[in-house]
């Protein structure tokens, strides 16, 4: 739960104790918007790599992968920046390593080989790259496939290691860095989007794009040290307006400008207009969520509970149908085939998050859950 209470730390000040829903809200709506991006990311003809591959040449639906990418695991380091330092308002510093290692750490890597191979099968199945596989032995087929499964947990590898980082952070700066964000002014929030550029362009890795650890390094220790704050997101709510107008107009410019090129590697990833639409686009999120998301009913409720497993699991059910579809269907029109895949995505998800969580070794490994059902 994500509660103001008493900064524990030394020197700390009192925290109101209401609980911010709006990032529950803006946690689950992404997870959401993460999904129906690869359900399109799976046939995109962008990225043709690990894929199904496109119905056609020219497809209108890849423009959702350009409108979305830029911006949507960024906000989540954001939100967990946020989050972790409400977390160590209220526990110490072995609790944490011990939690964050147990939700992190344990579900990408001991929940490669328990669980998350049999993504690692389907990916390889979908890439044909069985092929090259016949002669290797099975042991080491299961461990290539382990890895190969690890697609979306890549999140929660780089968020474990920037949680540790931040430790090592917070043995220094004991807070005087955190008490000079609350004044951070707009117009330096603003500003920061040069800082979004630079980090952008450094601690990339090859091949596998999606470990960012600058930028998304920067974004996780920007909602820490200065998000958290409330009076900081208060400021900025009062701006929604104009953030979203500037993050839908460079949202548009962008997606027009690099539509049919890939947008996962450089120099799109990393340009200027990359980073600009990015980051307004975050604080455009923060903004209005903050002013107009701080609410909840039944089914926001129940989406932050199931988020976490919707995250963890939906890939697999997402690849397996497709999959199937290819090998027995192919004829079926685009339409039919994103929603089957779509719907089979969160369904697929859900049913496994339900069974996982309920077998107490298994969902150690592979969620992190000890002894209760909880998400991340």
């Amino acid at each position: 739960m994500l509660k103001y209470v008493k900064n524990n730390c030394k020197g700390g000040k009192s925290m109101d104790n209401t609980r911010r829903i709006y990032l529950d809200n803006i946690r689950w709506i992404t997870v959401c918007i993460v999904v129906i991006y690869h359900v399109i990311y799976m046939y995109n003809g962008v990225q043709p790599f690990g894929v199904i591959g496109p119905f056609k040449k020219q497809q209108p639906q890849d423009a959702f992968q350009y409108l979305v990418y830029p911006w949507m695991m960024a906000l989540l380091f954001t939100v967990s920046g946020m989050t972790v330092r409400y977390y160590l308002e209220k526990h110490n510093l072995k609790e944490f390593i011990r939690d964050k290692t147990r939700k992190l750490l344990v579900p990408s890597t001991i929940g490669l080989f328990v669980f998350q191979w049999i993504l690692g099968y389907y990916n390889m199945k979908i890439s044909g790259a069985f092929e090259s596989f016949e002669s290797v032995p099975g042991i080491v087929r299961y461990v290539i496939m382990a890895i190969s499964g690890i697609g979306v947990l890549w999140y929660i590898q780089v968020l474990w290691i920037f949680s540790m980082l931040l430790l090592l952070v917070r043995k220094f700066e004991r807070d005087r860095i955190w008490k000079k964000g609350e004044k951070t002014p707009v117009w330096l929030l603003v500003a920061l989007t040069v800082c979004v550029y630079g980090f952008s362009q450094v601690l990339n890795t090859p091949i596998v794009t999606v470990y960012r650890f600058g930028i998304y390094g920067f974004c996780f220790f920007t909602g820490y040290f200065i998000f958290s704050h409330d009076e900081v997101v208060e400021r900025l709510s009062k701006w929604w307006g104009i953030f979203l107008i500037v993050a839908g107009a460079t949202g548009i410019f962008y997606t027009i400008y690099y539509f049919g090129e890939n947008y996962a590697v450089e120099p799109v990833l990393n340009n200027m207009s990359t980073c600009i639409y990015c980051w307004f686009s975050i604080l455009a999120i923060l903004a209005f969520m903050k002013k107009y998301g701080n609410s909840e009913n039944k089914v926001s409720r129940w989406m932050s509970k199931k988020s976490w497993g919707i995250y963890v699991f939906h890939y697999l059910p997402l690849a397996c149908v497709a999959y199937y579809l290819r090998c027995f269907v192919s004829e079926l029109p685009a339409g039919i085939v994103y929603i089957v895949v779509g719907i089979s995505a969160f369904a697929g998800a859900l049913f496994l998050y339900e069974i996982i969580s309920r077998i107490p070794i298994i969902r150690w490994c592979v969620l992190g859950v000890k002894n209760e059902k909880k998400y991340v």
